[in-house]
């Protein structure tokens, strides 16, 4: 499938990256660069884009791109050449995101939409909604699909029983809503922008 890194810094958003590999093109997904970026890339193909899922997530998509000669492709509603489907994930105005879905390797990728930071997450649980979409709009859109990997913008992906912890995530978003606040407003206090 590929690889992913969750940036060090800030350390309680766990600004999370992935780059896919699909038959030796590497496709880079919301990065933030790292020294060896590069080098890592060269090895485990030929870098054919750099997409953005989320209009706000600009991280290092733009300079990355750039750097390697490849398209920087903002929210896409197709990625031509790859093996990826392009979902709208609904939220509000304003927020403008898209998963992306990939078949042969039952790989769904969600940049905000959910997470598996603490502030995203009930006591217990592995996985939740974003707090501001659990009040506005819980991703339904992302229970058509039965992923056996799930990768995120926020936290280290899941890689067993993600079919699971998605159902459970978004089907529970507003009843655990009391329970996440709580970090959410302790994650604020770092003043930190939650959507980075």
């Amino acid at each position: 499938v590929g690889i992913e890194w969750v940036s060090a810094e800030p350390d309680f958003m766990g600004r999370a990256s992935c780059a896919l590999v699909a038959e030796g093109d590497v496709w880079l997904v919301d990065p933030v660069d790292f020294a060896d970026l590069d080098v890592t890339i060269a090895a485990l193909g030929t870098p054919r884009g750099v997409i953005q899922l989320l209009d706000r997530h600009n991280r290092d998509s733009a300079a990355i791109a750039k750097r390697l000669n490849v398209p920087h492709l903002v929210t896409p509603r197709e990625i031509p050449g790859s093996p990826f489907e392009v979902v709208a994930v609904p939220a509000m105005a304003g927020w403008k995101e898209v998963a992306l879905w990939w078949e042969a390797t039952k790989t769904l990728v969600v940049a905000e939409a959910v997470g598996t930071p603490r502030y995203y997450c009930a006591p217990g649980c592995s996985l939740g909604v974003h707090p501001v979409l659990r009040i506005v709009r819980p991703p339904r859109v992302l229970l058509q699909f039965a992923p056996e990997h799930l990768l995120l913008g926020h936290g280290f992906g899941l890689h067993d029983g993600a079919t699971a912890a998605l159902t459970a995530a978004v089907s529970r978003a507003r009843r655990e809503l009391p329970f996440v606040l709580p970090r959410l407003f302790a994650a604020k206090r770092h003043r930190y922008p939650l959507e980075s």
